[in-house]
């Protein structure tokens, strides 16, 4: 099982990496749920599904919580007060918008994301990204 120490040394070994809506391949390009596929597979092995293809405004078109459905079949949910270096964290950009971005926790203060526009980077928790957050996940097996 990965340890929390493995998953953010995955994580960050992802920086730099550019955005390409839909990729996940480190050092070429990846889109946030592509940089949390990734990571998986550096630390877990073999990725449980294959995403269908998505576009840009995915969320908004099918209602519910796709993502977070999706995070649910594969991580243990958590408070998302509760989170620690290491889990994955789930963003709506707006209260009646489902959730669509993702990044993982490195600490306490930072994230590693990828965001449309710019590489994969580590930025800090600041209020702005904190109230945003509307799920948190653990991968299987880690604890505490």
């Amino acid at each position: 099982m990965p340890t929390r120490q493995q998953i953010v040394a995955a994580a960050r070994g992802w920086r730099g990496t550019p955005y390409r809506h839909q990729a996940s391949l480190k050092g070429v390009g990846t889109d946030c749920l592509g940089l949390i596929r990734g990571v998986w597979r550096e630390v877990m092995g073999p990725e449980p599904e294959t995403p269908p293809g998505y576009r840009p405004g995915w969320a908004e078109m099918g209602g519910g919580e796709a993502l977070a459905e999706a995070a649910r079949r594969h991580l243990v949910e958590i408070p998302y007060t509760d989170f620690k270096d290491g889990d994955v964290l789930l963003f709506r950009w707006r209260s009646e918008l489902p959730a669509k971005h993702a990044g993982i926790a490195v600490s306490g203060q930072s994230l590693v994301h990828a965001q449309e526009g710019a590489a994969v980077s580590e930025i800090a928790l600041a209020p702005w990204w904190r109230r945003r957050i509307a799920f948190a996940f653990r991968f299987p097996g880690v604890t505490g």
